[in-house]
């Protein structure tokens, strides 16, 4: 009796066991597999980012690990803000444009709201930091002696040099803040500009052409390694032979002025608001020298705005710059 007994506790307790799991796999079969959920559209690529985590950007101080999508960035060269604005971002905090109250005029209506946090050769540690960045974007040429300062504060990106091909640093301030496809593709309608211009313009382009810079106090040649230099270099645009061991900038006086003649010469100021450099360039385009050069009797002298030409050297500027180009040389 104790032997059935037993057998009947047995088989109690198995068919208990079946009905469990048949209740289990029936709840299971009753909901949606994970992978079938709706996705969720309240991110959109924002999600996708953000699930990608931060990353790793080599500069030229190391390699820093930055957000995946930054939202209040610190830009402290003139060109970066540039780059930031033409991939859609609009910084909390910038350096001052080197004229303008406080901006370029040809950035001043996209930086409304903006902090300006000094100069690029001075910027305002403490006021950086108040602005609470969670990326820092700088150069080593400016701020190297700063660059332990601004680390402490957020992570820190540095370009090497603001001296040679603008499209360098522009690259690399585009894989900082997530946007190196937007940024390669702003790169390209550039040079599908110059491209465009350069079969439109034809032989116009072999005129030899001299760019001249009016400073207080100072006059100087601008050469193949100035930001208006690199751009005419990929233009084909041809210069006056010379024999300066500097490819930068060549300072002249007065009874050097022949070396500026050209078939077409541009000048441009740079007047930060004292005055001293319109009265140097009034005082050389008076003088008999300056008028007596054959491109200023052929009347193929240019003057062009100095921070679109050279001062602001972002990428703003530069199709500005091409824009400019392409009335003179009455491309259409």
């Amino acid at each position: 009796m104790q032997r059935f007994t037993g057998m009947i506790g047995k088989k109690s307790s198995l068919l208990l066991a079946l009905v469990m799991m048949l209740s289990v796999f029936l709840t299971a079969c009753g909901s949606k597999p994970a992978e079938q959920a709706a996705p969720s559209t309240a991110g959109g690529t924002e999600n996708k980012t953000a699930a990608e985590g931060p990353r790793k950007i080599k500069h030229v101080m190391g390699e820093t690990e930055v957000p995946a999508a930054p939202k209040r960035v610190v830009i402290l060269t003139n060109e970066g803000t540039e780059a930031l604005l033409s991939l859609g971002i609009k910084p909390v905090g910038a350096v001052k444009s080197w004229t303008g109250s406080p901006w370029y005029d040809h950035i001043k209506s996209e930086m409304e709201g903006v902090t300006v946090v000094g100069e690029e050769s001075q910027p305002n540690l403490e006021l950086i930091a108040s602005l609470k960045p969670d990326l820092i974007i700088g150069n080593k040429m400016r701020q190297e002696k700063v660059y332990d300062q601004l680390k402490a504060i957020a992570p820190t990106v540095f370009s090497e040099t603001l001296r040679g091909e603008w499209k360098n640093n522009y690259r690399l301030y585009a894989e900082t803040v997530g946007k190196k496809d937007e940024g390669e593709k702003v790169i390209a309608d550039f040079d599908k500009r110059i491209a465009d211009i350069k079969a439109k313009a034809g032989d116009k382009l072999n005129q030899k052409v001299s760019v001249v810079r009016f400073m207080a106090g100072k006059t100087r040649i601008y050469l193949q390694d100035t930001f208006t230099g690199i751009i005419f270099n990929q233009l084909g645009i041809k210069r006056p032979e010379n024999k300066y061991k500097d490819t930068f900038v060549e300072e002249i006086t007065k009874e050097r002025l022949p070396e500026v003649d050209a078939d077409m010469l541009f000048y441009f100021t740079y007047e930060t608001g004292d005055n001293k450099a319109s009265q140097q360039e009034q005082d050389w385009l008076n003088d008999a020298l300056w008028k007596n050069l054959n491109v200023v009797k052929a009347g193929k002298v240019h003057k062009v705005n100095d921070a679109i030409w050279n001062t602001a050297g972002g990428v703003k500027a530069a199709n500005l710059l091409l824009d400019d180009l392409a009335k003179i040389y009455e491309i259409k």
